[in-house]
């Protein structure tokens, strides 16, 4: 059975959170480990779906990408405390960075990503902290005592092209004519979760990307077709009218 949805950016951005709480070593890190929800627009989404309450999401983000022709202030602010939850329970005081030694294998640590490669499942992260930021600081434990790397993405931020090459190209960059730094890319190993994990964990469903983009709200839309037996489409069509209608990250 077939059918298709259209999701706009924060429908996408909701429906990855639901199924990032869905993850099994997530849920498994929530009753014996530590869950690391690092800070960004997606993760902000993630949050929420982990404390079951609502937040000003603006404000979990550290940085973002606005329109080249943005003026006036960031509209996003750094301004509530990272999640960290060990056993469920959130860590008072503890940080992405300050955790980091308390760090083990079976807890999960859970990063945005500035692009994506899905078909090589490839996430890219731009670094403008000269020392690397939240990736420069975990990345060394991640890797050595085998935390898992969650990347919650949506579809939108998938680019053509090998990261690596991408990473090397940004590295011959130095600065533009204004004499703004150019951002570095880190390509980072991790699970990459889309909107198509999303739709496989909680209905039980294959999804396929067949358009992008759209208009009267739809810019930066995915449009998917998604596969399986009548009862996982069903599911899938249920989820959907719950994340539908989310309203945009930052209202126009």
């Amino acid at each position: 059975m077939f059918t298709e949805i259209v999701l706009t950016v924060a429908e996408s951005k909701r429906l990855i959170a639901k199924g990032i709480v869905a993850h099994p070593d997530v849920m498994k890190a929530l009753k014996e480990g530590i869950v690391v929800v690092c800070k960004g627009s997606t993760n902000a989404y993630v949050a929420e779906e982990l404390l079951g309450r609502e937040m000003k999401k603006t404000d979990y983000v550290t940085g973002a990408t606005l329109p080249w022709s943005w003026k006036g202030p960031s509209p996003v602010a750094n301004k509530l405390p990272e999640v960290v939850l060990e056993r469920g329970q959130i860590v008072e005081g503890a940080t992405s960075t300050s955790i980091v030694p308390k760090l083990k294998a079976g807890d999960v640590f859970i990063k945005g990503a500035n692009a994506i490669n899905y078909d090589r499942g490839q996430a890219g992260i731009l670094i403008g902290h000269p020392f690397g930021g939240t990736v420069g600081a975990a990345l060394g434990a991640i890797i050595a005592r085998r935390v898992k790397l969650l990347i919650p993405a949506g579809l939108e931020k998938n680019i053509p092209g090998d990261l690596n090459d991408v990473a090397a190209h940004v590295a011959d960059a130095a600065e533009t004519p204004e004499g703004q730094s150019v951002c570095a890319m880190w390509v980072v190993p991790g699970e990459v979760f889309t909107e198509i994990e999303a739709f496989r964990l909680l209905a039980g469903c294959d999804a396929v990307q067949i358009g992008a983009g759209g208009i009267a709200g739809a810019e930066g839309a995915v449009r998917l077709l998604l596969e399986g037996e009548p009862a996982a489409i069903h599911q899938a069509l249920e989820i959907a009218k719950i994340v539908c209608g989310e309203p945009p990250f930052i209202a126009p």
